[in-house]
């Protein structure tokens, strides 16, 4: 018979046997120790590694120190001493030691030194995707590099010494060219490829377009060829994040890679209207830069840069005469205007003038015969010659040659950059000049609709100068005729910005708003039917509402929720029902959401479904129908009360609004669900719920009964929310299409990962009508 792990674990003689260690003989591989001189950095980071090697077991000395893990490593490599101290059991000044490693070896377990095995033979085979792995902190490996060794260093106080025995282990097995692949500690990169500087570069260069930091790593391989891997997370769509990699394996593959990200962050921190870089995935789970749907590589960074500066040629032109039409028009109405102040002067001197001569018998006579319309048409005729002739001659005053460039073949950054900044500050001058071209319209409305006013004053005079005598009459009036002001004319209205909604702020309100919602208008039935949606019997209330369901899909989900009932001890074997009802404990009982104390009681499928042993498929039938008829009762009852964004992935098939459709607020878990399905095509569907969109939230009270009046309000159990698109007139606003890295096993270093397309449909969503509802 095997012998157990523990008596295997416990047995220090057998533990002896395993590493193939004899105290009585010890070896020579074990006794031999070179001087490290090893100097210590004044600047590391102990936790963070910028090193990955494959070094030969016997190139590494061991080095014991009475000190935790976590100490300095000044102390540590001050109180290290070499292991063949701690292996002398004969003197009498290593006794001390020797106790310490036999402690060592008591504690020690050789299945964690097999799972160590396990995992370096895993690495001798393939580099993981994020080229850490979990047992790395493990390996206290450092470099001297006065003496060009690799030491390890082993801290007598930690609790782990699995690396230790299985260094030990492989050293006594004295394998040819036996390798282990291993972190090195307290060393800074090699600058075989890249400089210092130009490392911390790419960092702040990637964490621009991906909003995460990179961890960057020299590796090593079996051959000692050093290659550069940079791994991350990236934004693929709003707030969505997939894992990436980088690999370059030649100095000319670094250098382009940097040049690139240069050039990309100098275009985007100096331009930020001009230049926006996305980042996406590629089918290797490489890292791609876009600008709008352009791939940018660096291979062809030459021509995308005159690429660009012909663009921007364009741009300026368009610019320029576009300011040169505009500027043409404002002094048109400038001119226009200032024959409109002339005229309007004129107009209120005329009207301040009868004001002042209607109080006097000489100032009527004078008024009269002053302003005759053969003397008004004269002067409106000389104001015209006037106001053409200034046109005319500011229009030859602003007459330019347009300056001629001299074309390149190939155009730099700063050139780029140069050309840009130009183009900027000539769209900020068409700016200003359509805002004065504005405001000038207004006032030329202002002033037209006072000059009309004015005119119709005066008309109103002048129809009373028929006779001297009619005059007369007219003035005598001691109230006159006032004419409406003019309306105030609004130009260019800037729209009122509307709030966009962001799950991870507005979660928690908006669940609270819809948790106080459903809980008023919704019944206990109708509260229990959603229940029902959000358990595995989704489908096949689908199938029923349909009307695409066979009498075998009806046996075979009764089957499956009978035996689950019995698992889980709602319903035993010899039970006919369950005669606890809903009541699965007493209402003493404290249940916690969130640290929020409640006394309520969850919701049951089983009992809301009345399954007990005599349950037949046609009574099962009738439960799902009745559920069905709730459901849509329920959704009449409750619409969302803001704007919100609502999500969901569904493989590669679309949107049935036949069907229950049940969305995700948080994109993020959505999309993680989809990716863990064995489908590498995923069709991503957001719609743009308007206010009043009917719609379901699964609150707290969608899953708790709340008959104690203690259920704590708000939407902590779940981000879904039930959405029923018939009712809903879906626009496609945009298609676009993104790639995720997916690991086939997230826990397992050594996965293989999958690469999904996912393809969004964002649909903006208009409420219909209740004729077109009931159609």
């Amino acid at each position: 018979m095997p012998k157990k792990a523990g008596d295997k674990n416990n047995s220090i003689k057998e533990k002896l046997e395993y590493i193939g260690l004899d105290l009585e003989n010890i070896p020579e591989e074990l006794k031999e120790y070179k001087p490290l001189e090893f100097r210590i950095p004044k600047f590391y980071e102990e936790k963070q590694y910028k090193q990955y090697r494959y070094i030969p077991v016997k190139d590494i000395q061991i080095l014991l120190s009475p000190t935790n893990r976590l100490d300095e490593i000044s102390e540590k490599y001050k109180q290290a001493k070499p292991l063949a101290q701690y292996l002398d059991g004969e003197n009498e000044e290593n006794i001390l030691k020797y106790t310490t490693f036999l402690s060592m070896l008591k504690q020690f377990k050789i299945d964690e030194v097999e799972e160590i095995e396990k995992e370096q033979t895993s690495l001798s085979k393939k580099i993981p995707f994020k080229v850490k792995y979990e047992n790395n902190y493990l390996w206290q490996i450092y470099y001297s590099e006065n003496t060009n060794q690799y030491f390890m260093l082993v801290p007598t106080e930690d609790s782990d010494y699995s690396t230790f025995f299985f260094l030990i282990k492989k050293k006594l097995e004295k394998k040819k060219n036996e390798k282990i692949f291993v972190p090195i500690r307290n060393v800074e990169y090699s600058n075989k490829y890249l400089k210092k500087s130009e490392f911390e570069d790419i960092e702040n260069y990637l964490w621009l377009f991906t909003k995460d930091w990179p961890l960057i790593y020299e590796v090593y391989d079996k051959r000692n060829k050093l290659s550069i891997h940079i791994v991350g997370e990236t934004e693929v769509y709003h707030k969505i994040k997939s894992p990436y990699k980088i690999k370059l394996n030649t100095q000319e593959d670094a250098n382009q890679l940097y040049k690139l990200l240069k050039a990309m962050f100098i275009l985007q921190t100096e331009l930020p209207h001009y230049f926006h870089f996305k980042t996406n995935i590629n089918k290797n789970g490489e890292l791609e830069f876009y600008l709008e749907d352009e791939k940018i590589e660096y291979i062809d960074i030459a021509e995308w840069i005159s690429n660009q500066y012909h663009l921007g040629e364009e741009k300026q032109k368009v610019a320029e005469d576009l300011i040169e039409e505009n500027k043409l028009k404002l002094e048109k109405l400038k001119v226009e205007i200032a024959a409109q102040e002339i005229e309007y002067l004129a107009k209120e001197k005329q009207i301040s003038t009868f004001l002042e001569c209607k109080k006097s018998f000489f100032g009527k006579f004078k008024y009269y015969f002053k302003y005759s319309k053969k003397n008004n048409k004269n002067k409106v005729k000389k104001e015209e010659n006037i106001d053409e002739s200034k046109i005319e001659i500011h229009h030859e005053e602003n007459e330019e040659l347009p300056k001629k460039k001299r074309k390149k073949q190939n155009y730099t950054i700063e050139e780029l950059v140069e050309l840009y900044k130009v183009i900027e500050l000539k769209e900020n001058e068409l700016k200003n000049v359509i805002m004065d071209i504005n405001s000038l319209k207004l006032k030329n409305k202002n002033m037209q609709k006072k000059i009309e006013n004015a005119t119709a004053f005066i008309e109103e005079i002048d129809s009373h100068k028929k006779s001297i005598f009619e005059f007369w009459k007219y003035s005598n009036k001691d109230e006159m005729a006032t004419l409406p002001e003019g309306e105030a004319e609004e130009v260019n209205i800037i729209k009122k910005i509307t709030r966009v909604f962001d799950y991870e702020e507005d979660l928690e309100n908006f669940g609270k708003k819809m948790d106080k919602i459903q809980r008023k208008n919704l019944s206990k039935d109708e509260t229990d039917s959603v229940y029902i949606t959000s358990t595995n019997l989704l489908e096949i209330i689908n199938k029923i509402k349909i009307n695409e369901f066979q009498p075998k899909d009806i046996e075979t989900t009764l089957k499956e929720i009978k035996k689950e009932a019995i698992q889980e001890k709602s319903l035993s074997e010899n039970e006919e029902f369950d005669i606890f009802g809903g009541i699965i404990q007493d209402s003493t009982k404290v249940s916690k959401i969130k640290n929020k104390k409640h006394r309520e009681l969850a919701k049951d499928k089983f009992n809301i479904l009345e399954i007990n042993k005599n349950t037949k498929q046609i009574g099962f039938k009738l439960s799902l129908e009745k559920i069905i008829a709730n459901l849509k009762t329920a959704m009449n009852k409750v619409v969302v009360p803001e704007e919100i964004p609502v999500y969901k992935a569904i493989g590669e098939n679309n949107l049935d609004d036949r069907k229950i459709n049940i969305f995700d607020i948080n994109p993020e878990k959505e999309i993680q669900e989809a990716i863990k399905k064995e489908n590498n095509k995923i069709n991503f569907y957001k719609i743009d719920l308007k206010e009043g969109s009917n719609a379901i939230s699964y609150t707290n009270c969608i899953f708790y009964d709340n008959q104690n009046k203690t259920l704590p309000v708000g939407q902590d159990l779940s981000t879904k929310i039930l959405v029923d698109i018939s009712k809903l007139q879906l626009n496609l606003k945009s298609k676009t299409s993104f790639k995720m890295v997916e690991f086939e096993n997230e826990k397992d270093d050594f996965s293989e990962i999958n690469i999904k397309t996912v393809t969004v449909f964002e649909y903006d969503a208009l409420i219909k009508k209740q004729e077109e509802n009931k159609v």
